[in-house]
C-alpha cells in the first residue's frame, strides 16, 4: 500500500507586487491554515515517510509548518519541476520516489494539483489552499501508482468543518 496526500499550499499574499510569483510568502490567514492543517494530520496519526514540496515561499513554509506540527524530523526534498508543472510531471516525480517510503507528502499548487487529483480518483472538486487530498495505492511500488488501484480517503480543507 502506498498513500499519496496531495496539498495545495496555503493562501498567499499578493500585497508587495513588486515580488515575483516565486516569491510570494504567506499572507496571514495561509500561517494559520498550515500548522491547523499539520495539527488535522496529527490528530489523525499522520506522518508520511517523505514530503516533497515546490522550492516556492508559499509552498515551502506550509510543508515546513505541516512538518512541524506534525513532529517530521526528516529533510524535506524540494523540486522545482512541482512548480507550474503538468500531471505527467508530477507523475514521474511520484514514481521515482524510494519504495520504502510508504507515506508520501507532495505539496504544490494548482491547477496541476486538481488535475493530479482528478486524474488518480476523479477528484473535480477545487483543492483550496492548504486542501488536502488523501489518496490510497493498492501496490507495493511507486512505479504502479494508477487510477484503477487508487482510492480517495479523504479531502480535508481549513474550512471544512468536523460536524
Amino acid at each position: 500500500m502506498k498513500k499519496l496526500y496531495i496539498i495545495r499550499h496555503a493562501k498567499s499574499s499578493r500585497s508587495d507586487e513588486t515580488l515575483e510569483d516565486f516569491e510570494r510568502p504567506l499572507n496571514k490567514r495561509g500561517k494559520e491554515n498550515a500548522p491547523m492543517m499539520g495539527e488535522r494530520l496529527k490528530e489523525k496519526g499522520i506522518m508520511p515517510d517523505i514530503i516533497i514540496s515546490s522550492p516556492t515561499k508559499r509552498a515551502k513554509s506550509t510543508a515546513e509548518m505541516i512538518a512541524k506540527e506534525i513532529g517530521y524530523k526528516k529533510k524535506i526534498l524540494f523540486d522545482e519541476n512541482i512548480y507550474e508543472s503538468s500531471v505527467d510531471e508530477l507523475r514521474k516525480i511520484l514514481r521515482a520516489i524510494d519504495d520504502k517510503n510508504s507515506a508520501a507528502f507532495l505539496v504544490g499548487h494548482n491547477p496541476s494539483l486538481n488535475d493530479l487529483a482528478n486524474y488518480y480518483v476523479n477528484h473535480e472538486a477545487n483543492i483550496p489552499t492548504c486542501g488536502i487530498v488523501e489518496v490510497e495505492f493498492e501496490c507495493n511500488k511507486w512505479s504502479d501508482i494508477e487510477p484503477k488501484n487508487a482510492k480517495l480517503l479523504s479531502f480535508e480543507y481549513p474550512k471544512k468543518s468536523d460536524g
